[in-house]
């Protein structure tokens, strides 16, 4: 029987070799022989075909032998490109003349017809960074003994997802003294994963340097520049006149210095970071604050079916052409039916940057069009959620669902050393 793959998106395995992912961009698509049709209809005809259990006796008597040749398998009038090879039942029942048949096969359950690596096989999960940063360490809370797969970039780790080279993507979205991570929030709209759930990491800042070196040796230190705005303050305070420099994540800050024998620099990053990179631990816990907390969304191809028997979350993005105004009337649509907001964020509208508003007085006055980012704690399966995202597309121009996912219920404890 042909392995059945989802409509135009293939399945791509990648020897363990070629990690990290590297920046890539590819337009061409990819087509497979005997593949499922292109219409979500295809996919779900064959899906409902693989779970039959019997084969009409009806069509057995009409069909001559040998017209399975050129048969098309076909539900609801959806026709596939797949040769299911369906065996009739008579030909699993013994017979005086043959040998006693082997057991019927197991059905088919919903398991069987999910996307990998639901059979058993090791979730890939891909993160920005190196071994040792922060994403590393919340993938695997999210994922535990999954396959973490680094990616240079942002960019990159979703493109590993939406090619098949990771299931799952785990970015950071926002930190608790840092603020949010615009980048990713850009990401999100540009790419068409969804959100299928959150983490939360306490987050606990290190300072290191190579052995044998002590921070009056120190002439700059590098890392992440969330990570460098949130030890600010105890940098300042240990005495460290020393210039700040900013490089793409923290775990790569420590792997800089040591594959440089930098012994004027110190980086900014996690005890498991200076375990794997041979480097000295000059100050521990040196985060602003002991509760700094960042929060991953956990991306996947398909989204999750909401559910109403645990905390839901659901995250939104809009536009609208009014200006500012209408954001009460948006807003007050979660207001009336007594639906949190648990955060709301404006990016700048790529696309349409400036809004002209008349003004008989000034001339024409300039005003910047923004996304709204909104989440807010209810479920897409209550009913209250759906009216009030019914009247918000009343008054937005675009409304884009980005996930509907279970909340982080983990119990809360401020950072500690490893």
């Amino acid at each position: 029987m042909q392995a059945l793959l989802p409509p135009n998106k293939p399945y791509i395995r990648v020897a363990p070799t070629r990690l990290p992912v590297q920046c890539a961009y590819r337009s061409d698509s990819l087509n497979f022989h005997n593949s499922v049709g292109s219409s979500r209809s295809d996919w779900q005809s064959s899906c409902a075909i693989l779970a039959s259990k019997v084969v009409s006796s009806k069509h057995q008597h009409s069909e001559k032998p040998g017209s399975s040749d050129n048969h098309v398998a076909a539900v609801n009038g959806h026709k596939t490109s797949v040769d299911l090879d369906l065996v009739p039942i008579e030909k699993l029942s013994p017979s005086s003349d043959d040998k006693p048949a082997s057991p019927p096969p197991k059905a088919l359950t919903i398991t069987d017809l999910s996307p990998a690596p639901m059979h058993g096989a090791q979730l890939r999960v891909a993160y920005q960074g190196v071994p040792g940063a922060y994403s590393e360490a919340a993938a695997g809370k999210a994922y535990p003994n999954c396959e973490a797969i680094p990616c240079d970039q942002f960019e990159v780790a979703f493109q590993a997802v939406e090619l098949w080279i990771a299931d799952r993507a785990v970015l950071p979205i926002e930190n608790s003294l840092g603020g949010s991570i615009h980048r990713n929030y850009d990401l999100l709209l540009r790419h068409r994963l969804h959100i299928v759930g959150e983490v939360q990491l306490p987050v606990h800042h290190c300072l290191l340097a190579l052995p044998g070196v002590r921070k009056d040796y120190l002439t700059r230190v590098i890392s992440h520049p969330q990570a460098l705005a949130q030890c600010e303050l105890t940098l300042t305070k240990l005495g460290l006149n020393v210039a700040r420099e900013a490089v793409d994540d923290t775990a790569g800050a420590a792997e800089f210095i040591a594959a440089n024998n930098l012994r004027d620099t110190a980086a900014i990053a996690s005890a498991r970071a200076a375990d794997l990179y041979g480097l000295n631990i000059l100050a521990d816990g040196i985060q602003d604050d002991s509760s700094n907390v960042t929060r991953f969304v956990m991306l996947a191809r398909e989204p999750i079916i909401p559910r109403t028997d645990r905390p839901f979350k659901t995250s939104i993005v809009f536009a609208h052409d009014k200006g500012t105004s209408v954001l009460f009337k948006v807003l007050s649509a979660f207001a009336f039916r007594n639906i949190s907001l648990t955060k709301i964020e404006s990016r700048p509208h790529r696309n349409r940057p400036i809004r002209l508003v008349s003004d008989s007085n000034e001339g024409t006055a300039k005003h910047f069009e923004y996304l709204f980012y909104v989440d807010f704690d209810a479920s897409m399966a209550e009913v209250r959620a759906q009216n009030a995202l019914a009247e918000v597309q009343e008054f937005t121009s675009f409304l884009r669902v980005l996930g509907s996912y279970p909340m982080d219920m983990t119990p809360w404890c401020p950072s500690r050393g490893d």
